[in-house]
């Protein structure tokens, strides 16, 4: 997937379509009350984003968001103002190539729609699927940003990688730890999936760093520990949004692909609005890219990652290296 361009007309068309405005809440956006097959894993054999003649060098981009009960905020936030801001700032200071974009929603694995992705789209469609998935609002407990790092490691298919070995992007975001990895049971629960053995952290995110540039954005952290604690699983790669700078994410996830591409980092932070600046320099200020050998803080996942992937006919590995 992934035909197409997006505009800020199509945008402002949708939510008049949809009557969203500045004072509508989570409820009144996300009016879905159910998971839908299109967006459950379960049914997924593959999301693609491929090279065409509107998008010759494609460049995959994963925004994923925890929607437990904590975080209604953050898919208001998310859905009135940082998609639209990032999609138009991807195309107006051109980080990346050819964007195409996947939203996904992460919960608990005890909710009724655990993990929901939509496809890889250059549209309008992007912003129709968003407002499509089931906002469940229930779970608590620990991140499932596990979830997502599976997906994309064993369910996304990427020219970008495939054709040129370049990297796409996966942003995570939430205001939790993630302290678990994928047990066998919840790999056939949420993925019909069948693999051998629990996948730790650091082998979930081994695997999915095969062919994305992974990052973290935590925001509002409901522990003192939180960013410590992602920053052990992705030293360098994680930004601590602070209460009042939700409103910034746009500039966060641009900032973040600017730097992965070599931009100068003063460069980066200046090239904002003037009560933007001062945000985003702190935000990014613990993005250290010098960090990426280290991602792998658990000794062995590295080492084991293509020992444990999962036996299945989706298995990335297997499709990549021919094992």
């Amino acid at each position: 997937m992934g035909y197409g361009s997006y505009t800020s007309n199509d945008w402002a068309k949708l939510k008049s379509s949809r009557g969203i405005n500045n004072s509508s809440d989570v409820s009144q956006i996300f009016r879905n009350g159910e998971l839908k097959d299109q967006y459950n894993p379960k049914f997924i054999n593959m999301r693609e984003s491929c090279d065409s003649s509107d998008s010759p060098l494609s460049t995959p981009i994963i925004i994923a968001f925890d929607d437990t009960a904590s975080m209604g905020y953050l898919a208001e936030e998310i859905a009135k103002n940082a998609l639209n801001r990032t999609i138009t700032e991807i195309y107006d200071k051109q980080p990346v190539t050819n964007p195409h974009i996947m939203c996904a929603a992460f919960g608990n694995y005890l909710d009724g729609a655990p993990l929901q992705v939509t496809q890889f789209e250059a549209d309008i469609k992007i912003a129709e699927q968003l407002f499509d998935i089931w906002i469940e609002r229930r779970g608590q407990g620990y991140s499932g940003d596990s979830y997502v790092w599976y997906f994309a490691a064993n369910h996304t298919k990427i020219d970008s990688f495939d054709k040129r070995r370049k990297k796409g992007f996966l942003f995570t975001i939430g205001d939790d730890i993630c302290d678990r990895g994928l047990r066998a049971d919840l790999a056939k629960k949420i993925y019909d999936d069948d693999i051998p053995e629990e996948l730790s952290r650091e082998q979930l995110i081994a695997m999915a760093s095969e062919k994305y540039e992974l990052f973290h954005i935590i925001t509002k952290s409901i522990r003192p520990t939180g960013f410590e604690s992602w920053n052990k699983l992705l030293p360098g790669r994680v930004a601590n949004v602070q209460a009042d700078g939700v409103k910034y994410l746009s500039e966060v996830i641009i900032s973040i692909m600017q730097l992965v591409n070599g931009s100068d980092r003063n460069n980066v932070i200046n090239q904002w609005d003037k009560e933007a600046i001062p945000f985003v320099s702190e935000t990014i200020s613990s993005i250290n890219l010098n960090s990426e050998s280290d991602i792998i803080t658990d000794d062995t996942a590295q080492n084991n990652t293509e020992a444990n992937a999962p036996k299945t006919k989706k298995n990335f590995f297997e499709r990549l290296f021919g094992k």
